[in-house]
């Protein structure tokens, strides 16, 4: 008898990095781009963790599809802008490079789960200097988004794992709503966007106040797993 692997899925904005100054601003200019007022920063933030269309849509519920479309692509420009920047800052939550020492000393993989497209993806990767770090990063260019459990599932299935001894750890209520629809464990943040309650209503078993406190929860969570 064996353990089963175990698998730890992250979400990227509101979760590991401190991004919201870079999307609600992104998004201001791909409004004022397209001939639009300002989005309320609290409905931009209300969406971060959506595939791109998805989260326009949600700010621009009655829009045609050719706007929508015109915004998401402008914001994407607005963004590789700012990436490029001199200005550009993106900084890690406190304990980030912590829990990940701390989960592959117990043996359990890493992976991520994001709305962020596939070059932010690489971007934020080498930025932090996380290349040997994920088994797996599944994004929004490459399947259903979020709070469809296809991420989840997908990277589950790509190291031949289950999703019994797999965590999703995310800040918004798509992250939970994803991992419960997977079968995965979902652990909220409390420091991202979306608060504690709505993030249990979604479906978390716990949510934390630091990340040191993730790694005695799944630990005993998953103390005794065996398989055939």
């Amino acid at each position: 008898m064996s353990a089963p692997l175990q698998l730890a899925i992250f979400d990227v904005d509101g979760t590991l990095v401190d991004s919201q100054h870079n999307i609600v601003a992104s998004m201001t200019d791909a409004f004022l781009e397209n001939g639009l007022a300002e989005p309320p920063p609290a409905a931009v933030r209300s969406i971060i963790g959506l595939s791109l269309i998805e989260a326009v849509e949600g700010i621009l519920p009655e829009a045609e599809p050719e706007l929508i479309n015109r915004v998401a692509q402008a914001y994407k420009d607005a963004f590789f802008r700012r990436r490029v920047g001199p200005d550009f800052t993106e900084a890690l939550f406190p304990g980030v490079v912590e829990i990940f020492d701390a989960l592959e000393a117990r043996g359990v993989l890493l992976a991520l789960a994001t709305g962020k497209s596939r070059r932010g993806v690489e971007s934020f990767v080498e930025r932090h200097g996380f290349e040997r770090r994920f088994v797996a990063t599944r994004c929004a260019d490459d399947g259903p988004g979020k709070p469809d459990p296809w991420m989840v599932l997908d990277a589950v299935a790509s190291i031949g794992g289950n999703p019994g001894s797999t965590a999703m750890i995310g800040d918004t209520t798509y992250d939970m709503e994803m991992a419960a629809r997977s079968g995965a464990l979902g652990v909220g943040v409390a420091w991202g966007y979306h608060d504690a309650p709505a993030l249990m209503a979604a479906g978390a078993r716990l949510v934390v106040d630091r990340f040191d406190q993730v790694t005695d929860y799944l630990a005993g969570q998953w103390q005794g797993e065996t398989e055939a």
